[in-house]
């Protein structure tokens, strides 16, 4: 803008005029005009007239991008969104047209929109962009890609000969390139300056803004979804485990599994020995002198995985239960059978399992490289390890398995666990190992009155010696089982 000099200075002179209004004129991207000192208040007209025009220019720019960004905060939808972008490009840009191509992960370049305006060559112009459209492949070899992207302009260019110039501006997200915006224009004087590269760029910012939030609301939706499933199968995998301990003549249980995750690999199970017997049977009292099957069991890993696994062992182990073979016969078995199932996926499982009789009060058991279960005797207050030697469940098709039995006394106590309480880790770094667990079930044995609370004990130790980490590293699962049978129950199973 060109002020009046003051009376107290001297009027400058045409040549300084002529280089100020040059300058100035130079500055807002406008043809400089021949002045002399007849037409300066023309030129200062012409100049203001200008001036007014790139004022008019800017408000349609920003009115652009204003609706722009409100159709970005408004449109739920990407693909609202994305019918905008040539519109708004070619418009900021004062193209005849634009274009959007975007770079799917399936290695497809796909043609979302064009827009040509009133131009007769809009088949054509949209022909052009359409040869470059990459069949989807999930092979897609990713050198091959980067190289049919950098060639991308000078294709689509070849096409359109040289009737119509197009020029791009790249799409990114996360430093990564997603597509671009094209404007193009068959208008010989049309040039691509830095301010309109600028404008395209802002519409390219926005677009690549709506297709991150859309991502992330895809993954967010994905995310729903599968916690869904999750909670549909935390819920399978809880009615799976028994609901509540069994009634044994002589004995009283309690049991409990907190999983890390929503779902979890370890396993417990009260298998009867004679379904038949129960069914018959009308006397409840009778029906609690079946001998019962205790299992404890753990599969490599956790979630999903070890959960699909744990379920598989729970339907075939109750299988052969039903057989009515020896412990170490029933893992033998049940190994042979999961052993294909379990290479293939490379898991192993752990478990434990015996037998319980009511009227001899022995306990008979075959382990198959589980945590021993140990056993609190009553009398002379001391902790003994329940185990034989075995492999894990496929780990070895021809794996023989050992037994071994026990007679247990009014009072003994045996606790069946799994590897997650003595995998423990505290803030220091340091293990729950065997020893704190065997230390912490000798005084709960001696001060706690029955199973349950042996069971709450054992979890509330752990977590003080875990805290402040809330989260268990694994699944942890206590099965504790007290004797308390005397003659008269053994008399009843007698009878």
């Amino acid at each position: 803008m060109i002020f009046s000099a003051p009376n107290s200075f001297s009027s400058p002179s045409l040549g300084s005029l002529q280089r100020e209004s040059e300058f100035a004129m130079d500055g807002l991207g406008l043809e400089p005009k021949q002045i002399n000192a007849e037409t300066i208040p023309e030129d200062v007209e012409y100049l203001k007239a200008q001036i007014a025009k790139l004022s008019r220019e800017q408000t349609r720019v920003q009115d652009l991008l204003s609706s722009l960004g409100f159709a970005l905060r408004s449109f739920s939808n990407l693909n609202q969104f994305l019918e905008l972008t040539p519109l708004m490009s070619a418009r900021v840009a004062d193209a005849e047209g634009g274009a959007l191509l975007l770079f799917r992960e399936d290695g497809q370049i796909s043609l979302e929109k064009i827009y040509c305006g009133d131009g007769g060559q809009a088949p054509f112009i949209q022909w052009a962009f359409e040869q470059v459209q990459a069949p989807a492949s999930y092979d897609v070899n990713l050198d091959v890609f980067t190289q049919t992207i950098a060639t991308l302009d000078d294709r689509i260019q070849g096409h359109l000969v040289a009737v119509t110039r197009i020029f791009s501006t790249p799409i990114l997200v996360k430093n990564k390139e997603r597509g671009r915006i094209y404007v193009f224009s068959s208008d010989p004087q049309y040039a691509w300056d830095i301010t309109r590269r600028k404008l395209v760029q802002l519409v390219a910012d926005q677009t690549a803004v709506a297709i991150a939030n859309n991502d992330l609301t895809s993954k967010l939706r994905q995310k729903e979804k599968q916690d869904r499933e999750l909670e549909i199968a935390s819920e399978i995998q809880s009615h799976l485990l028994p609901r509540e301990c069994p009634q044994i003549r002589g004995l009283a249980i309690a049991a409990e599994c907190r999983n890390a995750y929503r779902v979890g690999g370890d396993y417990y199970d009260f298998i009867p020995t004679n379904y038949d017997r129960i069914r018959r049977q009308d006397d409840p009292k009778l029906v609690e002198c079946v001998p019962w099957s205790i299992v404890i069991g753990d599969v490599m890993g956790k979630g999903v995985p070890a959960s699909l696994i744990m379920t598989m062992t729970r339907g075939m182990l109750r299988a052969e239960v039903l057989n009515h073979y020896s412990p170490a016969q029933i893992l033998g078995h049940l190994n042979r059978v999961m052993y294909p199932d379990l290479d293939n996926s490379h898991r192993f499982v752990t478990l434990f399992y015996s037998e319980y009789d009511p009227v001899t009060r022995t306990l008979s058991f075959c382990n198959a490289a589980h945590h021993p279960p140990l056993m609190w005797r009553a009398e002379s207050q001391a902790i003994e390890k329940l185990d034989t030697d075995g492999m894990l469940i496929g780990l070895d098709l021809d794996s023989q398995y050992e037994e071994a039995q026990v007679v247990l006394e009014p009072g003994d106590i045996v606790l069946y666990y799994t590897d997650g309480f003595t995998d423990a880790v505290n803030a220091h770094g340091d293990r729950f190992d065997e020893d704190n667990l065997r230390a912490v079930f000798q005084s709960a044995c001696a001060s706690c009155k029955n199973p349950n609370e042996i069971v709450q004990e054992l979890f509330t130790r752990v977590e003080q010696f875990t805290y402040p980490n809330i989260r268990n590293g694994d699944d942890m699962t206590l099965v504790v089982v007290q004797v308390q049978s005397d003659a008269a129950d053994l008399e009843k199973c007698h009878e």
